[in-house]
């Protein structure tokens, strides 16, 4: 069961942040406004991102995971079939589905506090507020909101291992960090900065 530093952060990103987020994600990155979260060695974790990007794209994860260590073990999590339990459990439990629907309404203040983009207008991600599609998204939520805010997020935190263990990710080689970073979900960590995401009108951070 994981554990980390439930601390929130809205830090301005330094010379040094965006260079690691650009080494962490194999391309420059885009459109970020603040680290919204760090691993215990410092860092970033989360970033929050533009709702839209330099070109005009909308795009609506405010909240982006970059660290590659936590976005693998985040894949393996959704390859055990927890996805479709938590949208099971959704159609079941009023509470939950009340809980993760204010989670969606969470996510579509903070993201109107950086702009209002008309395209994606009452969207949020991750599959809110009335399923669950993608458990990087409701992490990085968690993590950048801090508890409480996103049941199924903090859920799914909860059952990550502690995916900092076996040190910084600045410490892995190129190599290894390419293969680390293909193997997190597609449509949200592409390694090519060219891949859509979200269909036409969505591209990745």
């Amino acid at each position: 069961m994981s554990n980390p530093d439930r601390t929130t952060l809205d830090e301005p990103p330094s010379e040094e942040d965006v260079h690691v987020i650009g080494r962490q994600l194999g391309r420059e990155p885009r459109s970020v406004v603040s680290i919204a979260h760090r691993c215990p060695c410092g860092c970033p974790t989360v970033v929050r991102t533009e709702p839209r990007l330099p070109d005009g794209t909308p795009f609506p994860t405010s909240f982006y995971a970059t660290c590659p260590r936590l976005t693998a073990a985040i894949s393996t999590l959704e390859s055990t079939g927890l996805m479709k339990e938590m949208s099971q459990r959704l159609l079941q439990d009023e509470q939950l589905s009340w809980q993760y629907a204010q989670a969606h309404d969470d996510y579509l203040r903070r993201r109107e506090e950086l702009a209002h983009v008309p395209e994606i207008a009452g969207i949020s991600a991750g599959g809110m507020p009335n399923r669950v599609k993608c458990l990087h998204v409701l992490v990085a939520h968690s993590l950048a909101a801090g508890p409480g805010v996103n049941p199924l997020g903090d859920e799914a935190l909860e059952a990550l291992p502690d995916w900092w263990a076996d040190g910084c990710c600045r410490a892995l080689d190129v190599d290894d960090l390419h293969e680390v970073v293909a193997n997190t979900c597609p449509a949200h960590h592409p390694v090519d900065p060219t891949h859509e995401d979200h269909g036409p009108t969505v591209r990745a951070s």
